[in-house]
């Protein structure tokens, strides 16, 4: 074959749309292909021309491999691993891309093995993401119908009988997507998204707590109920004025930082006894 009918010949492939075949007429169409493409006879081709078919060939394969996969649930079959909270506690995940999931009593998440690469989890439940930013592997998290995908922020997915699917965004932005819908809705810091009975709609919620004018001494004690840290300080602090708004999902040892920053405080957090000591 010629380099004007070869190059017409890669053409037609690349402009193929990829479609569902048996493994029988996969192979029988790359022989075909390989005998017009590989002839016997002495190739006048350069070499980035042989990469650009490796490339492409491999291109239209790949492709093939993407479509046979019928939904996420088959892809999560290979290799997968589940990780389920049956305690009454939030049980804290870190997922192999180093993103952190804090997982809500009586949940699962299951995601694939390659999941650093194929960053695509399952969700049954409720569960707060963390999410490592990565643009060239999007983060997608499935919930029945629902799929959040977002590159590096922080959400919670809800999973309830009685109100639906909910996603919270906390920071960043997400796209939502619903099976077997063209419609996508993105996600705003504060907004609160809802499908239910075929019905989806985006409303505000609350993600911060305020503290105007209050004793610091309430500050310590919202940090103690809310991640369970025990905080010691010395007397003299504890009565002093403070307003600040943290965000409900704020990063413990941020919140720490800020705190010793603001009032000239040195700090130590203990992980094992769960204590944190500013002096």
């Amino acid at each position: 074959m010629d380099e004007k009918k070869l190059e017409e010949e890669l053409k037609k492939i690349w402009d193929e749309t990829p479609v569902l075949h048996s493994e029988n007429a996969k192979e029988a169409s790359w022989e075909t292909f390989q005998s017009k493409a590989f002839a016997a006879k002495k190739s006048k081709f350069k070499v980035w021309q042989f990469a650009a078919a490796a490339v492409l060939v491999f291109g239209v394969a790949g492709s093939v491999f993407f479509y046979n996969s019928n939904s996420l649930q088959n892809e999560l079959l290979l290799g997968s691993t589940v990780v389920e909270n049956t305690t009454s506690v939030v049980k804290t995940v870190i997922l192999p891309d180093s993103s952190k999931v804090e997982l809500n009593a009586n949940s699962k998440i299951t995601y694939a093995a390659n999941f650093t690469v194929n960053r695509k989890i399952e969700i049954e439940g409720e569960a707060y993401f963390k999410v490592k930013k990565d643009k060239k592997h999007p983060f997608q998290v499935l919930c029945n119908d629902i799929t959040t995908t977002v590159l590096g922020t922080s959400f919670i997915v809800k999973e309830q009988a009685q109100n639906g699917t909910i996603v919270e965004l906390y920071e960043g932005s997400v796209q939502i997507n619903i099976k077997n819908q063209d419609k996508k809705w993105v996600l705003e810091p504060g907004d609160k998204f809802t499908y239910r009975e075929k019905t989806a709609a985006i409303t505000d919620f609350n993600r911060f707590t305020d503290f105007d004018n209050d004793k610091l001494s309430a500050v310590t004690a919202y940090i103690q109920k809310t991640y369970g840290y025990k905080v010691t300080m010395p007397e003299e602090y504890l009565g002093k004025p403070i307003t600040i708004r943290i965000n409900k999902k704020e990063d413990l040892k941020d919140l720490t930082q800020l705190i010793a920053e603001m009032y000239n405080l040195n700090f130590e957090i203990n992980e094992e006894l769960k204590e944190i000591a500013f002096q």
